[in-house]
């Protein structure tokens, strides 16, 4: 909109101080003929002017102000519109019950109001979740103010519930800030809080959670309890009346390796803006304790100590080694003495304290009488009972003095060939590599070793080869490496509770000397002593579930090659939907979102698995209520309002006005938006008022009547 203004301006044609030193020079040569004393009719004495002492003056005047140069300049302007902000909230949390209906009705009113104020331009700013760092209005809002002049800036109108979360310390604003917020004043909102909770616990030992249940906004609340349901791993809940508003501790017992997840839930409390942040859950990993592991190392050989390395490799394992240098039937008449510095303590190891270990490693072990029948058969029971044995054997698994013949036998899943000759004959001495079964391509102590051959086809694996192998016939378990012929080299069975692992040769550790190109030995020999110690990532019939990055990711592990059955998938909200799983190799996958917070069910029908999923934004559920409070110092300091919207479907919204500069910008039933009056000047004209051709006459003719005046 363009503007026309005009006014009397002055450009001297001397500096400005000299023309003040021609006045006062004019002043100072009038001032006698103004006060010089007349006679008057009367004959008193009395000031009065000389003549001709008004036309000097005015000649004077004449020139001073020829000399100021006197235009009357017109001036062409081009006014520019004010800018207002609209932000709205579009955060979880402003998108409760009615509110996001109330905001976006409140959105449009006011874009239509703004339209018919003259000389103003509302632009509107959505401001969207922000992950899990809350509501990030006051960044959006500066932001935006980036792209407006400060000139043009009439006022920012935030329609939000007031949860913000990067105010800053010290925020500024240099128009009113008015706050429109859905719903009334005074909300109440329950809400349950993890004060601590752990990361990690101890297989076997229980672990403590505090939390708090509030009712945020709520007055009169001392001595209230709430019910508190706790949930764990799907399994029936139990009810605790907790006090409001003080700390309460919860006992969680540990009772397996991996995710433990706990659901606490506070009952609704009435009148609540919601029960979304009445839930909570944690996710608590189980681990064990330092592992105790028993190694007894039979016959000397050349890799008798690759079990003791990978074992103290490992700071988690507890080892106590045993290793027979000379089997008892040989007599060379050495003094017992110079025999060990202990004796070996049979009954301690597999009578007193055989329970505390969790693993019983027999490398090369022989019976040669040192382990009497009972205590073998303790140790069958140890393992039916929960257990774990890994057995590494050479030519002695073959011969009189085998393990499996005795009562040991009973949890090996292999047994040696028997007959005349039959120990001879069960013993292999030629080269070869190595392979994975169909059946260990699944299971996940030998899946995806590195060098082996491929799951399908005919190719041959890369590692090195080995030189001995036992034959056995397997009786249970499942052969996972195979040697000469497609012989069983590693068999793993789960026998009662417990787990047994047999490896039917002595040359693994060629792989760790890196003879013919070496192996994965230590991975190897690692997978298998912790899928034996029932590690929950080394379980081959297992279902899994864990959520990242708000997504859920269920893994079902199993040996059949059939394929996998359909994945029923509940949500924290009580809806189900079935998935059908990615097959790779032993592994069957499910992936979808995870966007309500709580515990995620997976079942495939056999075994059920829980994911907890945290609220995406903690910060935007932390507290539900509608509150002036985070944005009430901007809005009071910048001379903005504060309205309530009340909780019909259409808002009360005030009037919009146009106020001017240092004017209230608010009222009982309006709110102003500040009138800049910014412009751009596109013109200017100037027309002298006393040009010199009439100026020099003008001076000289008031100067020739003042000299006539005074010469009469």
């Amino acid at each position: 909109m363009n503007q026309v203004l005009a006014g009397i301006d002055f450009a001297p044609v001397i500096p400005p101080w000299l023309l003040a030193a021609l006045a006062a020079v004019a002043l100072v040569a009038l001032a006698p003929a103004f006060i010089r004393l007349g006679v008057t009719l009367d004959g008193k004495r009395r000031l009065a002017p000389a003549r001709g002492a008004l036309l000097r003056l005015a000649a004077f005047a004449a020139l001073v102000l020829a000399l100021a140069n006197p235009r009357l300049v017109q001036e062409t302007r081009e006014t520019r519109p004010d800018i207002a902000l609209l932000l709205v909230d579009r955060s979880d949390s402003a998108t409760l019950g009615p509110r996001a209906a109330q905001i976006e009705a409140a959105r449009q009113q006011l874009e239509a109001r703004a339209r018919r104020l003259p000389e103003l331009e509302l632009r509107t700013l959505e401001v969207p979740e922000a992950g899990n760092r809350g509501t990030r209005l006051w960044s959006a809002m500066k932001r935006a103010l980036a792209e407006i002049p400060r000139a043009r800036l009439a006022g920012v109108l935030a329609l939000t519930d007031g949860q913000v979360h990067d105010i800053p310390a010290a925020p500024t604003l240099d128009a009113p800030l008015h706050l429109l917020l859905p719903g009334r004043a005074g909300e109440v909102d329950r809400r349950i809080r993890v004060v601590e909770a752990p990361g990690f616990g101890i297989v076997g030992r229980p672990v403590e959670l505090r939390v708090v249940v509030e009712d945020l906004g709520a007055t009169g609340t001392a001595g209230d309890a709430a019910r508190l349901t706790i949930r764990r791993d799907g399994a029936a809940p139990r009810v605790e009346s907790v006090p409001v508003g003080r700390e309460h501790r919860i006992t969680i017992p540990i009772e397996r390796g991996g995710q433990t997840v706990v659901e606490m839930t506070a009952e609704t409390r009435r009148g609540e803006v919601s029960d979304l942040n009445n839930r909570a859950v944690v996710a608590i990993n189980g681990v064990r304790d330092r592992l105790r592991v028993l190694l007894v190392s039979g016959e000397p050989h050349a890799g008798e100590r690759t079990w003791r390395r990978l074992l103290k490799a490992d700071p988690n394992v507890d080892l106590v080694h045993f290793t027979i240098l000379r089997p008892p039937e040989k007599d060379d008449l050495t003094p017992l003495h110079e025999l060990a510095l202990i004796a070996f303590p049979v009954r301690e190891l597999f009578q007193v304290k055989l329970r505390e270990f969790d693993l019983i490693v027999f490398d090369r072990f022989a019976n040669r009488g040192l382990l009497p029948p009972v205590y073998l058969r303790n140790i069958a029971d140890y393992v039916r009972n929960g257990g774990a044995l890994l057995l590494s054997v050479g030519p002695e698994f073959a011969g009189p003095t085998s393990l499996a013949a005795t009562p040991l036998g009973q949890v090996i899943p292999a047994r040696p060939p028997s007959g005349p000759g039959a120990a001879q004959a069960a013993v292999v001495e030629q080269a070869f590599r190595p392979r994975i079964t169909a059946v260990g391509a699944r299971h996940p102590v030998t899946e995806n070793l590195p060098g082996a051959n491929p799951a399908e086809g005919p190719g041959e694996p890369s590692w090195g080869r080995w030189y001995r192998a036992l034959r056995a016939d397997p009786r249970s378990g499942h052969p996972v490496m195979e040697g000469p012929g497609g012989a069983p080299l590693m068999v793993l069975d789960r026998v009662g509770e417990g787990r047994v692992a047999l490896v039917l040769s002595d040359h693994i550790w060629l792989w760790s000397r890196g003879h013919d190109g070496g192996g994965p030995q230590a991975e190897l020999l690692r997978r298998i002593a912790h899928w034996t110690m029932k590690e929950p990532e080394l379980e081959e019939e297992d279902l899994t579930a864990r959520i990242e990055h708000g997504q859920l990711t269920v893994i079902r592990r199993s040996l059949e090659a059939a394929p996998p059955p359909e994945i029923a998938i509940t949500a924290p909200d009580g809806s189900t939907t079935r998935h059908r799983p990615e097959a790779r190799g032993g592994r069957a996958t499910v992936q979808m979102p995870a966007t309500l917070p709580g515990v995620w069910q997976a079942n495939d029908g056999r075994r059920t698995a829980f994911a907890a999923a945290e609220a995406g934004n903690p910060l935007e559920i932390a507290d539900l209520r509608a509150d002036d409070t985070p944005l009430r110092p901007v809005a009071e300091a910048t001379g903005g309002a504060i309205r309530w919207l009340g909780t019909e479907a259409t808002p009360d919204l005030p009037d919009l006005r146009r106020v001017t500069a240092g004017r209230d910008t608010q009222g009982a039933n309006w709110i102003g938006l500040r009138r800049n009056a910014d412009h751009t000047v596109t013109g200017i004209t100037a027309l002298p008022l006393l040009p010199p051709w009439a100026a020099l006459p003008l001076v000289l003719g008031l100067a020739l009547l003042a000299w006539r005046r005074e010469g009469r």
